[in-house]
């Protein structure tokens, strides 16, 4: 931080556990990762190259080769993941994941239908090598889980090796633990977080009002993922109370602050 500010939330520090950020890169230049990492580096904790496109990306060994020089983990979508099981081609997945040196791997079913039985087979073999984030939700918005489905699922690959659940939003944020319209469907998330503990969920929150739903909900700390590189510090500033639409959240009573009065 480059001054200080008193009555502020205590951030967790990296390597986080929680109050972890995910964003996604959908195809920023080398260049344009430096440059971003020059001044949001602390505050990434993992990235994504989104959906297929670390198949598409040019020089991909040497954009891997950039974040991990600011110690930052990068996994391939999971649409990735799909694609090769579609073709049947897992063993080939893990060779690639293997051939780049990867961390961390996203297992999800949102775009190929998968029994839930082989979904956690594949992450109990995955997890023996690498740190797996599953993620649990539909891409397609006619396909409504219900709450107890939710749980029962996030349960289930928790306990088959998961480190982190994934609440599927895509990178619009208008399916899955929100509608149509990007509002977020309220029920269906406190109802999770009846049996799911918020530490071991990341939830995909690319709108900002999304991203204060569950700041508000779930405080400072509360794992986001599926940001856009140009809006890191935009939520870093409001994870912490400055910027307006969470200002006064933590200005209160139990914490010693006062509420300023304007002089001119």
């Amino acid at each position: 931080m480059n001054f200080l500010l008193n009555n502020l939330p205590i951030r967790t520090q990296k390597p986080r556990v929680h109050g972890l950020t995910m964003v996604m890169d959908k195809g920023m230049g080398h260049d344009e990762v430096r440059n971003f990492l020059s001044v949001a580096a602390p505050y990434v904790d993992i990235v994504k190259l989104g959906f297929g496109t670390a198949f598409v990306t040019n020089n991909l060994r040497e954009k891997i080769d950039i974040y991990r020089s600011y110690d930052i983990p990068v996994y391939f979508g999971g649409t990735l993941f799909e694609a090769f099981l579609v073709r049947n081609q897992f063993d080939d997945y893990v060779n690639v994941i293997r051939e780049y040196g990867l961390e961390y791997v996203e297992v999800s079913d949102g775009s190929v239908t998968i029994p839930h039985i082989e979904k956690c087979g594949y992450i109990e073999k995955l997890a023996k090598e690498v740190t797996v984030l599953s993620e649990v939700g539909s891409k397609d918005a006619a396909h409504i889980i219900p709450p107890y489905k939710w749980i029962e699922l996030m349960r289930a690959e928790l306990e088959a090796g998961s480190t982190y659940v994934i609440a599927e939003a895509r990178e619009s944020g208008n399916v899955g633990i929100y509608r149509g319209s990007g509002e977020v469907r309220e029920g269906l998330v406190q109802e999770i977080l009846t049996q799911i503990p918020a530490e071991k969920i990341i939830w995909e929150a690319p709108q900002k009002a999304q991203q204060v739903y569950f700041l508000e909900l779930l405080g400072a700390n509360v794992n986001l993922g599926n940001l856009a590189p140009n809006e890191m510090l935009p939520l870093e500033a409001m994870r912490i109370g400055l910027r307006g639409d969470t200002f006064f959240l933590y200005l209160n009573k139990e914490n010693g602050a006062a509420v300023p009065t304007n002089h001119f």
